[in-house]
């Protein structure tokens, strides 16, 4: 009796995990069931006002890159990195003994065609007088005639020689042209340049100018912009008007992006060249609405980034373009007031499938 009460109550056990199983089972698959719940967005469009936001760096607007127009060694430099200098300073000086060698010899070629050319006058004006008498023939006269115009000519090419040598010798020394400031210093002395080599750069004093780089869909945008406002990492308080100069027709190789030039109106006298500044474009009273949405909801398998839109229940893709990056926000256009964005789980998702929103939670 008692062995058969045990078994009644061994199998009530059993029957009873078994329904607790069961019923786990029944919750579990009734979960896997459901749509995902995703963490989402309601889209709110915003006065684009903000302007994008672009670093960039003082430069001079007019920089020289000075060479050589002869080789040599560098016997003397006379400017550091940073010297300010007159027009007319000597820069740089180059070996010229070579040179003067060179010039010293066309002195001397000048001097034999000169000797040369006042004898073929001497025997010409000879031989003119005995060709009047009739004393010797007209074939002997051209030749003394001939012989002058060949001296006259030797003189002039020597003569155009010896300029030449003079002028190099003049390039030996490397003077500025202009009033500015060293921005680079290549070479040393002891070192041998080639002629055309790039021993210096010298900023022109004067006006000076941002240089910043940006991508090409920002192009028209920086254009159009109502206002260019500078600031300087260095100089907290000081902030300038800009003006756009100069947008680059071709992008750069390695970046993608197009060099722009703005130039400063009036900046302060603490301006430096070189300089950290901090380029605000701010935009049109006509620019568009924008969205500021997390850069985890961005969606990107190409070159265009998307998002992921929710209509009626499904998730869909929806191109968007980018704009200024702040705060793990991204600017995106393309949006419209009241849509429901997914913003986290974008690469776990498929188009057409049903998900649940925040508010469909049960």
């Amino acid at each position: 009796m008692k062995k058969a009460m045990c078994c009644w109550v061994l199998l009530g056990g059993v029957i009873a995990i078994a329904a607790i199983l069961a019923a786990g089972c029944s919750q579990q698959q009734a979960a896997m069931e459901q749509p995902p719940l995703v963490r989402s967005q309601v889209v709110r469009l915003e006065q684009n006002s903000q302007g994008a936001i672009y670093s960039g760096e003082v430069r001079g607007r007019y920089e020289k890159q000075l060479s050589f127009q002869v080789s040599g060694k560098v016997i003397r430099r006379n400017v550091e990195l940073g010297s300010v200098v007159n027009p007319g300073d000597i820069l740089l000086e180059i070996d010229a003994r070579d040179i003067v060698q060179t010039v010293n010899a066309g002195a001397a070629q000048v001097y034999s065609a000169e000797s040369q050319l006042k004898l073929a006058e001497n025997n010409l004006k000879r031989y003119q007088e005995l060709y009047e008498q009739q004393a010797i023939s007209r074939t002997q006269y051209e030749q003394y005639q001939n012989a002058y115009d060949a001296a006259l000519a030797a003189v002039q090419q020597t003569s155009a020689q010896y300029a030449q040598g003079s002028n190099q010798l003049g390039y030996s020394s490397l003077a500025a042209d202009c009033a500015g400031i060293i921005a680079a210093v290549n070479v040393e002395a002891g070192q041998v340049v080639s002629a055309g080599q790039t021993v210096l750069t010298l900023v022109q004093a004067g006006e000076q100018e941002v240089e910043i780089y940006i991508p090409e869909h920002r192009i028209e945008e920086l254009r159009k912009a109502a206002s260019v406002q500078i600031t300087f990492w260095a100089l907290p308080g000081a902030k300038v008007e800009g003006a756009i100069r100069e947008v680059a027709p071709v992008a750069d190789k390695a970046t993608r992006t197009y060099k722009v030039r703005i130039s400063l109106k009036n900046p302060p006298p603490e301006v430096k060249l070189g300089m950290t500044a901090t380029v605000t474009a701010a935009g049109t009273s006509a620019a568009q609405k924008a969205a500021y949405i997390p850069l985890a909801a961005l969606y990107q398998s190409g070159d265009t980034p998307q998002v992921w839109v929710v209509n009626n229940g499904a998730v869909g893709l929806k191109p968007v373009k980018t704009g200024a990056v702040a705060d793990d926000k991204v600017q995106v256009l393309g949006l419209a007031e009241g849509e429901i964005i997914v913003t986290a789980g974008v690469h776990k998702l498929s188009p057409g499938q049903i998900v649940r929103t925040a508010g469909d939670r049960p």
